[in-house]
This record gives structure tokens, sequence and C-alpha cells, in this order.
């Protein structure tokens, strides 16, 4: 006999304006750490007041619980739903777009959605609706990933449809290309999520899902995680630098993702985070 778990509209409400107002003061230790560490090493006198105008600006955000920057990003919501969980009390979607206006009116964070993105472009007024996604997974919990996407570091995204006989050395050019081309405009340092696989669409997810994994964590597969490091490496010797004003710290991390795919096909998706990384999650 299958246990239905109950789960009430207003809780999944609650935890998003929770979240997204801990992801809009609070950076996470991961990132707080490696910026530090990045400081230490940084040979750029401009690169090293960059980075530690990031660091002040960061404890101020925090300790007054104010947003970390004026653009306070559009919500992308990841969740997993366990099987085994009713949703009680009220409409699923409602509940989420109801917790991102509360989360935006109550922290005081810059409304930046417009309703249509072509001709009317009128700001909705409370930053809904969110970017919603969401998988049916075993158990009987609900996790919830929330980011707070600015538009500086999402324009950068990009997408290239490769072929298999690019290969690893392919992906990496092209990542690299792309980290390059972007230059000042994603507000270095930054986190780079790649997704490789799947249709082009999920390549996409993966890499923006890429970009909230802990710093300092690598894939799994070894061979990926090997990527993930030359990424990095080649990334910081570009000399864009933290702001764009030069130096050695222009990417924190490079976080791959990866599906099977179609025999014929290699979507490669890369979704760039600028360096207050706004996500937070928690499990109901």
């Amino acid at each position: 006999m299958i246990i239905v778990r109950e789960i009430s509209a207003d809780s999944i409400c609650l935890k998003v304006k929770e979240l997204l107002l801990q992801a809009a003061f609070h950076t996470g230790d991961d990132v707080k750490n490696c910026i530090k560490e990045y400081y230490a090493a940084e040979k750029s006198p401009a690169g090293r007041a960059a980075l530690e105008m990031i660091m002040e600006n960061q404890e101020i955000a925090s300790s007054e619980e104010i947003a970390i920057c004026q653009d306070t990003g559009m919500a992308v919501i990841f969740f997993d739903v366990g099987q085994e969980v009713l949703i009680t009390g009220g409409d699923f979607r409602g509940a989420v777009n109801r917790g991102v206006r509360e989360a935006y009116s109550d922290g005081y964070l810059r409304k930046s959605v417009v309703n249509d993105p072509v001709f009317d472009r009128k700001n909705t007024g409370d930053n809904t609706p969110a970017v919603i996604y969401t998988d049916i997974v075993p158990g009987d919990k609900i996790k919830i990933l929330a980011l707070a996407k600015g538009f500086g570091s999402e324009n950068m995204s990009t997408l290239a449809m490769l072929t298999p006989f690019d290969g690893a050395d392919g992906i990496i050019n092209f990542v690299i290309s792309t980290i390059e081309k972007a230059g000042p405009n994603p507000c270095p340092p930054t986190i780079v999520g790649v997704g490789i696989g799947g249709t082009a669409d999920m390549a996409m997810v993966m890499a923006k899902k890429g970009t909230a994994r802990s710093i300092g964590s690598l894939n799994p597969d070894p061979r990926y995680a090997e990527m993930e490091l030359e990424i990095l490496k080649r990334a910081n010797r570009l000399g864009i630098g933290p702001a764009g004003l030069g130096g050695d710290t222009t990417s924190l991390a490079v976080h791959i993702d990866y599906m099977p795919t179609h025999i014929a096909g290699m979507p490669v998706a890369v979704n760039i985070c600028c360096h207050a990384s706004r996500h937070a999650e928690a499990i109901l």
C-alpha cells in the first residue's frame, strides 16, 4: 500500500519566498571561499581591487539583507516532486508564483519581468511569472532549487549543434570562445555551466542548472572532470579578469553535465552566471 504524503500549496509558496530572499541577500560559502582564494593569487592590481569590492559587497548585502546586485534577476525554479506527494490547498504553479511575488515585494527587489518579449514589453510589476521546471521522482518529498538569474550573464547564453567528429576538443574550443566573446558583460568572475547531449533544449537546461552546482565539486566521470579543469585553466588565461579589468580571475568554476543523445548529433550549451551566483535549495 502506498501512503501519500500531503504538502500544502502554502508551504511551497513560503519556501519559494524564503529561498529567493536567501539567494538575493546571501552568497554561498563555496563562492565566497573561492573568491578569497583567487584574490590571494591575483596578480593584477585592478583585478585585486575588483575582487576586494566584490567581497565587501557580499558582506554588506548579507549583514544588511539588501540585494547583492541591482539586477535581482528572473526567478528560475527547479522542482523534483516525489510521486507519492499530494499537493493540497491550491494550485502548484500559482503557489510558486505567489512565493516569487511575495519575495520580490517584501525584499524590495527590483521587478524586471515584462509581459510580452517583443511588442508591449510592459512590466508585470511583481517579477512573475517564474520559469518553472518540474521532474517527477520517486519518494514523498519535494526538492526545490531556486535561482535568481540576472540577464547580464543570461544574455551570454549560447548553443552549438556540434557533430560527434568535433569531440572533446571541439567542445572546449566552443566554450572558451563563448567566454572570450562574453568578455566583461557577464560580470566576471563567472561560473560557467555546460550542458552536453540530449536535445538542444535539454542541453540548455543542463547548462543553467550546472551554474548552481557547488564550487569545488567535479563531474564524477573523470573524463568530464578533466574537461572542466581544462576549460577553467584556459578561461583564466584569457586575461579578462574581475569586472573585465584584466587579471587571472575570469572564471571561478566550470560545471559540465551530460546525458545521452542521438547518434547524429552533439548539442553543447553554455550558460554563464555572474559571481553573485544567486541560488538556494531546500527539501519539503
